[in-house]
This record gives C-alpha cells, sequence and structure tokens, in this order.
C-alpha cells in the first residue's frame, strides 16, 4: 500500500524503533478506523470515560489536560499527527485525564479489541506500543522537570525546542516555518506560568533574536541560543532511531 493509507505514516514512525516485517506491515494496515473531524477546543477523550477506542491524530494537534476543582488546568503533553493520544487506554479501559484538540483536527478510531489482538499476533507490533507509551512517559518525565526546576524563560524555550524537533522528525516544518497554533494561554497552562508572565518572557525571547513567533507560526532564528536558553537536550525524545 502507499503512503496514502490512513495509518502509513504511523508504521514508518514505529519502523524507526522496531524492524517491522511485511506481515507486520500489513497487518497494521488493516485495522479497521473510523476517520472522525473534531472542531477546535473539542474533547478526543474525557477523565472517567470507558474507552472502546483508541485515538490516532492524523491531521491538526491535541493536548493532555488534567483539571482542578475550581477549573485551573495544567496542560500535560502536546499531540501531534501521527501520534496516539491515548494509546494506555488500550490495556487501562477508563481515561484518567482528557484530551483535547489544539486546532481543527482529524483522527482515526481504532477499536481497542483490535488492538490488543494485534499486539498478541505481532511481537514486533506489541514492541512498537510499548516503546511508542514508553517515550510517552520520558517526555512526561521531562515536563515534570521543566515545571518543577526550569526559571520561566527557560520553561518556554525548552518547549519551544522540542515541538520544533518532534515536528520536524514527522516532516511539518516548511522552509524553517513551524505551524503551531497554541495560545499564549495554554502556552502559560503548558508551563505552569501565568499569561501575562508567558507574554513577557515570549517577548524576551523575541528581543534576543532567538525566535520569531507570531500568528501560530514559529520560526526558530538562533537554534545554538534557543537550546542554551532552554537547557535543552533532545535524548528524551528518543529519535536516535
Amino acid at each position: 500500500m502507499t503512503d496514502i493509507h490512513p495509518l502509513a505514516a504511523l508504521a514508518r514512525r514505529w519502523s524507526r524503533h522496531v524492524e517491522l516485517t511485511p506481515r507486520d506491515r500489513d497487518a497494521l494496515l488493516a485495522l479497521p478506523i473510523t476517520r472522525k473531524p473534531f472542531a477546535k477546543d473539542a474533547y478526543l477523550v474525557r477523565q472517567g470515560q470507558q474507552a472502546t477506542d483508541c485515538c490516532l491524530l492524523l491531521r491538526g494537534f491535541a493536548f493532555r489536560q488534567k483539571s482542578l476543582s475550581d477549573g485551573r488546568r495544567q496542560i500535560l503533553s502536546i499531540q501531534i499527527a501521527t501520534e496516539f493520544v491515548d494509546l494506555q487506554n488500550g490495556p487501562l479501559r477508563v481515561a484518567d485525564h482528557s484530551v483535547q484538540s489544539l486546532d481543527r483536527c482529524e483522527v482515526a478510531l481504532i477499536p481497542i479489541a483490535d488492538i490488543l489482538d494485534l499486539a498478541a499476533r505481532h511481537p514486533n507490533l506489541r514492541t512498537a506500543m510499548w516503546i511508542d507509551t514508553l517515550i510517552d512517559a520520558s517526555i512526561v518525565r521531562e515536563w515534570l522537570v521543566n515545571v518543577g526546576r526550569r526559571d520561566a524563560r527557560a520553561r518556554l524555550a525548552h518547549l519551544l525546542c522540542e515541538l520544533a524537533l518532534r515536528l520536524e522528525h514527522v516532516g511539518a516544518v516548511r522552509d524553517g516555518l513551524i505551524t503551531l497554533p497554541i495560545t499564549q494561554e495554554q502556552l502559560a497552562d503548558c508551563t505552569g506560568l501565568t499569561a501575562v508572565h508567558t507574554n513577557r518572557t515570549l517577548q524576551s525571547l523575541r528581543r534576543d533574536g532567538l525566535i520569531h513567533f507570531t500568528n501560530g507560526i514559529l520560526r526558530v532564528l538562533d537554534w545554538t541560543g534557543l537550546r542554551e536558553a532552554g537547557d535543552f537536550d533532545e535524548r528524551y525524545l528518543h529519535q536516535q532511531a
């Protein structure tokens, strides 16, 4: 099959970490899917929801988040196209956090029963799923350090470095331009800052010639400087494969 198949990009990404046989790839591409669009800020998954499908992001962005009783929230991660937003819900069955669309997006809903059957019948694909969740956990650990120990400038610089590299890795950077439809309020919820502090910090990164970020388009002007500002080491992304 050609790469126009909705799951082809996932197969390509998984094959960077695990050697997939033609039989593995055919079985993955044969999974039953339901394509579904979501509007901006829509819930893809709600906390406490009984899961029957796993949700693969085909187009757009989504974010994992948990909210407090007073309405405040913490964004836990940003998900990009080719990534599952809730693969862990396959064996766990109940969502322990919510997932919302960052912009208009499209997903592939895959029945959990079929994913578990695929994992049982294809050890290589089971390993790929395992690695996917391990990389998710690695990113969460880094976000915890980011919010808990870095200052505001480093938090934002680190987050922008991460997103730039992840998007580049899936071929989503065009002529140095990165589409990143995220608001300053959402950046604040990613980094544990106020919206005002986030705005000031972004202005500081701009003044220092590290980035240009406007209308949802990011250009990194000084990669070395942004890395240094964010104390960024990409090993936790495990993209070396």
